[in-house]
């Protein structure tokens, strides 16, 4: 579908969140020194009396998404049931790659080994318990804890709006809690805090993350390390991601993140191989073993009986800044999921980045941990220590065609940028569109834009440390918001569990004899491979009758029904409208597409002799997965009949055993 021309935004979040971040970049511009004191204290405060709720909640939150991996609910999908994925599992790995952690990794993949061994929060410094640890603490930072938040606003935002039908905004996520109102001022205000996170968000990084490249050209090419340097390099990188967001998610974002990947992976077995390979895959077995025995322990440990500052400065800090862009990962990983189901989605999001994560921390970590502990390469932790963000090509520097892969690095590090600046424009329009996904490309140019000019107005007024911690101590507004959506989400869970139940109580009618028809006529049904035109003729000479004659019916006793008669690629629907608080009931029947099996051997049909069509029955919750061409008149009334009454007890045990609101489909 071509963008639309006309605007789509939605102009109390767009103007109000705009005026926001103009009133705190300005802020942070004018008064820089003002405003990290006090984003600090806020901070600091939030630190000390509350760590303990950022601890608690994280952890409800890996329960939570892990549960919902084994429980009842995995097989739910996420869109109607007959959906299927969007993208390509290797695609859609990139992608989540690209968007939640990739330039993390690049960063702190060697720096924090390193900073840990050198200044562990507990024991003695640069010895092999402080080795062991400082991997053990990596992979705790990085681990399933961050892809839980993550995965859990996605598979919130994915599961209303593909499923329910409710924007793709983070306001639908509170749809069990408050109802129709979140289309008023308090879904608007949640949609305004999440712009807000994002914009500043990468804006931050941004500035921030220039550093590092700013360093790899120095360290390289001798090009001189300052403001003007890194504002050019974030033009550079703005423009390129202005470039991608305006060609849309199927090709800039998806073949940067696939770029990206494999450049990733490349450099990956290059350090593997040619770094102390028995050593690390050693110690990628041993990590893990490590980090799953200790998980329990790690994920409560808030150092109460030795208080030290490493907490707030580290695992808090973490926490708080997963939270804070979980927005917009979260949302992001929900537009490309969907037709996932929930199992899916969890192993996906949960399982595979973080594997990768680990496999990436041990090879480059634990790398620069050998050089340094064996090899003798103290200067190596020298440099991390004075500035992280040289630590990356400081170590490639240690191996062979250290030129050749610390451009390679480079370019990874710009392309992560590109990819975080492209897809948070992405977010960012959506959340101001009212979850329109196919808004006027000026607008994710403009928001792609403003997080480049908001990033070199604070690399200028030296404001970009006081945002950021404006970013982190965002996160508490937000993970109250977050528990409560997830509250909403199990209560929407259990109705739509409710409701298969009721489905698959009895069995479906699929073709009844009732009609007196011979049972030579149903197998010649079952065996029949009918054209379009046949299925068409069939719908409109049977199907369509039988639907008005329900509705015929149901509306003499005072309901409102409507038969469509030209849906979407000549579908037939007939809608039960209007009852009360609770959802609508909708039977279409569909034409589909299909290929016949070849079911004997000397079956040699070409591809257009196997095609045929069948006749499958929709309801407002997906494709059922019978074909009902063929039948009687009054077995297709029967049919609806059927499902109308399954609807009705679904209403019944909704209003008698979990008031709640209704399903906006």
């Amino acid at each position: 579908m071509k963008a639309s021309t006309k605007t789509s935004i939605n102009p109390p979040v767009f103007f109000t969140s705009g005026g926001l971040i103009l009133a705190l970049v300005l802020f942070a511009v004018v008064a820089p020194s003002a405003a990290k004191a006090t984003f600090d204290a806020t901070q600091a405060w939030i630190l000390t009396n509350l760590s303990w709720f950022y601890v608690l909640t994280v952890a409800i939150i890996l329960l939570a998404v892990v549960y919902l991996a084994f429980s009842r609910y995995g097989d739910i999908k996420l869109g109607p049931d007959h959906s299927q994925p969007d993208y390509r599992n290797v695609t859609w790995f990139a992608m989540l790659f690209s968007a939640g952690m990739g330039i993390g990794l690049m960063f702190f993949g060697v720096a924090e080994p390193v900073m840990h061994y050198v200044d562990p929060p507990v024991g003695e410094s640069g010895t092999v318990v402080a080795a062991r640890e400082a991997m053990k603490i990596t992979f705790f930072h990085w681990g399933l804890h961050a892809w839980a938040i993550y995965a859990i606003v996605g598979l919130i935002l994915a599961f209303f709006s593909f499923r329910h039908g409710l924007p793709l905004t983070l306001r639908s996520a509170l749809y069990p809690l408050i109802g129709n109102r979140i289309h008023g001022p308090i879904g608007d205000a949640v949609d305004i805090f999440a712009i807000i996170g994002t914009v500043l968000g990468i804006a931050t990084s941004l500035g921030i993350g220039v550093a590092q490249i700013n360093s790899g050209l120095n360290h390289l090419f001798g090009v001189p390390v300052g403001v003007s340097t890194q504002i050019v390099l974030i033009v550079i990188t703005s423009g390129l991601a202005t470039i991608s967001v305006a060609s849309g998610l199927d090709r800039g974002i998806r073949i940067l993140s696939e770029t990206n990947l494999a450049l990733a992976v490349i450099l990956l077995l290059f350090v593997l191989v040619l770094g102390p390979t028995v050593f690390l895959l050693q110690t990628f077995v041993q990590n893990t073993g490590s980090y799953l025995s200790e998980l329990v322990n790690k994920t409560f440990n808030l150092y109460a009986y030795q208080p030290t500052d490493w907490i707030g400065g580290w695992t808090l800090f973490y926490w708080g800044w997963w939270i804070a862009w979980s927005p917009f990962v979260g949302l992001f990983i929900a537009r490309i999921s969907r037709g996932r189901t929930i199992r899916e989605f969890v192993r996906g999001v949960l399982l595979v980045p973080a594997g990768f994560t680990f496999l990436w921390m041990t090879v480059f970590g634990d790398t620069a941990l050998h050089m340094i502990a064996v090899q003798g390469v103290t200067q190596l932790a020298e440099v991390v220590s004075q500035d992280s963000s040289l630590a990356l090509f400081a170590f490639l520097e240690h191996l062979p065609l250290a030129s050749i892969t610390s451009i390679v690095a480079i370019i990874m590090v710009v392309v992560f940028f590109v990819t975080s600046a492209d897809s948070g424009a992405l977010v960012v329009d959506l959340l101001a569109s009212r979850g329109a996904t196919h808004s006027p490309v000026w607008q994710r140019i403009f928001w792609a834009s403003l997080m480049g000019v908001v990033a070199i107005a604070l690399l200028l007024a030296d404001g970009l440390e006081a945002l950021q911690t404006a970013t982190i101590a965002s996160a508490l507004p937000f993970s109250i918001i977050l528990l409560l959506a997830l509250w909403g989400l199990f209560k929407a869970l259990n109705l739509d569990a409710t409701k298969r139940r009721i489905r698959y109580q009895t069995i479906t009618r699929f073709q009844p004899m009732s009609s007196g028809q011979p049972w030579q006529h149903r197998l010649r049904n079952i065996v029949l491979m009918p054209h379009r035109a046949d299925v068409l003729a069939f719908m409109h000479k049977v199907v369509l009758p039988a639907m008005h004659a329900v509705a015929n019916e149901l509306q003499k006793q005072g309901y409102e029904v409507i038969v469509h008669e030209k849906g979407e690629k000549d579908h037939l629907e007939l809608a039960v409208e209007h009852h009360g608080e609770y959802m609508d009931f909708s039977y279409a029947v569909w034409p589909l597409e299909q290929f016949r099996p070849a079911l004997t051997s000397d079956q040699k049909d070409t591809e257009d002799e196997r095609r045929y069509f069948r006749a499958e029955v929709f309801l407002r919750e997906g494709g059922q997965d019978y074909d009902i061409m063929g039948w009687s008149r009054d077995d297709v009334i029967g049919d609806i009949l059927d499902q109308y009454e399954r609807h009705r007890q679904y209403l019944h045990m909704v209003h008698t055993n979990e008031p709640a609101q209704p399903d906006p489909a």
